[in-house]
């Protein structure tokens, strides 16, 4: 085993007594905030699938066990590494906004900003046609085959977890209130408490219509009619065409090199390039010199995310309405004189985006992320979400799901990159992230917001910078700032205090934040090396587990 693979699973960082050990095996994982999820995926490893079947039964079980952050009525997107050619692939299953909404349609209702719920929210989901997409071209069971699993959790009940609890009775007065919701997601007018057993029957008759009838089981027939029934009924502007008419798209992703390893992300319209940004204006530090939650170290991300978040912000949205200048933001000469910006001794209260050829600050957090390697080596790195909280509001009648509220975060001032417009995708918080070097292949993604891109950088640092398992990049005590002016930063407890105080004396703005919180997002990661062993790692912020696979399945 090479140095390079043997300190990712190492005890290396004497900071970081991680909470769990990393997960082993010769065969597949699948990491994810729902054990059951994961042991799903596994049974679809178990039955002869590949890494893509794998995440589309663990997603599906996912929006049955955890409505909180995610479900079919939200959006999608993956990272996959194919073992066999070395080549990585983007899709992009984020829905876009209806034919007919646009800002007079909202200004003629009254509306001078975008609301943060309601029917004016809802774009299309995209999951099912991502998952569609997905199994078209790499996945090798039936839809009935892959949503089995969660068809018969959904009918026949499941336990609900500690953390999904609580995350799911912050929402009791608000799904009270919504009289589909109420029926949907409430026992007796009250939130399911953890151990307890939750059914959802109509989601089980949804998933089946799918199983029967893939894409066209949503997007078309009973499903697709209960949703643009319940966008006239709640004075919006999804139609059938809206649904029938869209489709995922495969996309090439956005990389950059970071000390020696090869960073991928999702191209624009998704944050992920501020990740990308940020690590080439980190790269102008000495990060491993200084140290692991050094104050120095800390100090220069924090300036780092400003910097390449108010470019991100100034320059993303859906690249089939404007020029995105992908390769002016990673251009490593601008970075370069980009990190010079950075006072070392102290933090900038505003910074300018760059001079490249709004959105307000994000409250969502409510996200999925799941990864999953096969014994072949493939990898999947999958993110799904609702945006806030369960979603929109807005129920399709008798269908088990809410749909998501991603157009929040269209703006309406005129002439932005992210303005509203018809069939527009707005600017994405959730992203999944995916590294290599030298054969080692890492599967990664933190949820939360606008937390994921700096949480992504952090963790990529903590692997490349100071040799952490991909367990330890995980627990690694970070920070967040999901601001965008202002020196106020978020920093975890586990953080040393001496560090803490070192930043505030430098003008952040700090505010404490205990363990295994939702603050600063939840993580999974797996990981395949050359010598064909496969590696997974769980978040212990959430309830989730890296469940390996045993054996090989039986030919």
């Amino acid at each position: 085993m090479t140095a390079l693979y043997s300190c990712a699973v190492s005890d290396a960082g004497a900071e970081i007594v991680p909470g769990r050990s990393i997960v082993a095996t010769r065969y597949g994982v699948v990491a994810a905030s729902q054990p059951l999820a994961a042991a799903a995926g596994v049974r679809i490893l178990d039955a002869g699938g590949n890494a893509v079947d794998a995440a589309i039964a663990a997603n599906a079980v996912m929006g049955v066990c955890e409505p909180t952050g995610n479900g079919i009525g939200g959006d999608l997107f993956v990272l996959y590494s194919e073992a066999k050619t070395g080549r990585v692939y983007g899709l992009n299953a984020s829905g876009w906004s209806s034919a007919e909404l646009t800002p007079k349609f909202l200004a003629d209702r009254g509306l001078t900003e975008m609301p943060e719920k309601g029917i004016f929210t809802v774009t299309v989901p995209g999951t099912v046609a991502g998952w569609d997409a997905l199994r078209e071209k790499f996945g090798t069971l039936t839809f009935a085959q892959l949503l089995e699993p969660a068809i018969r959790m959904a009918e026949d009940g499941f336990p609900l977890m500690e953390v999904t609890a609580r995350l799911w009775a912050g929402s009791e007065k608000w799904l009270q209130e919504i009289p589909e919701a109420a029926k949907t997601w409430l026992i007796d007018g009250r939130t399911p408490k953890a151990g307890e057993i939750f059914r959802n029957p109509a989601l089980a008759a949804t998933l089946r219509r799918i199983a029967e009838h893939g894409r066209a089981g949503f997007y078309e027939g009973p499903v697709a009619d209960a949703i643009a029934t319940a966008s006239p009924e709640a004075h919006g502007a999804i139609g059938k065409a809206d649904l029938a008419e869209f489709r995922a798209e495969w996309v090439e992703p956005v990389s950059t090199m970071y000390r020696g390893w090869r960073v991928y992300e999702i191209p624009p319209n998704g944050q992920g390039i501020a990740a990308l940004m940020m690590l080439n204006l980190m790269q102008a530090y000495p990060l491993k010199e200084w140290g692991l939650h050094s104050p120095q170290a800390m100090h220069a991300m924090i300036e780092a995310k400003k910097l390449a978040y108010a470019d991100m912000l100034a320059a993303v949205g859906d690249p089939r309405f404007s020029k995105v200048p992908v390769v002016e933001m990673l251009d490593a000469a601008r970075a370069t004189e980009r990190a010079k910006l950075i006072d070392p001794a102290k933090a900038a209260a505003k910074v300018e985006p760059d001079k490249l050829p709004g959105v307000t600050d994000s409250k969502g957090s409510d996200t999925i992320y799941l990864s999953v390697v096969d014994r072949h080596g493939n990898v999947v790195s999958l993110i799904q979400s609702n945006y806030m909280g369960f979603g929109s509001g807005i129920v399709p009648a008798g269908c088990g799901f809410m749909l998501h509220n991603r157009g929040a975060l269209f703006t309406l001032t005129p002439g932005q990159p992210n303005t509203l417009a018809p069939r527009k995708r707005p600017l994405h918080t959730i992203i999944p992230g995916f590294m290599e070097k030298d054969g080692v292949r890492i599967g990664f993604g933190i949820m939360g917001g606008w937390n994921q891109a700096q949480a992504h950088a952090q963790f990529v640092s903590h692997v490349a910078d100071h040799g952490l398992s991909i367990q330890q990049a995980l627990e690694a005590g970070r920070f967040t700032k999901g601001t965008f002016t202002g020196n106020d930063v978020q920093i975890e407890s586990t953080v040393p205090e001496a560090t803490r105080l070192e930043l505030a004396a430098r003008g952040h703005q700090v505010t404490l934040v205990g363990p295994r919180t939702s603050t600063f997002g939840y993580g999974q990661a797996v990981m395949t090396t050359p010598a064909g062993v496969q590696f997974g790692a769980s978040d212990p912020r959430h309830d989730g587990a890296a469940i390996p696979q045993v054996l090989a399945p039986q030919k």
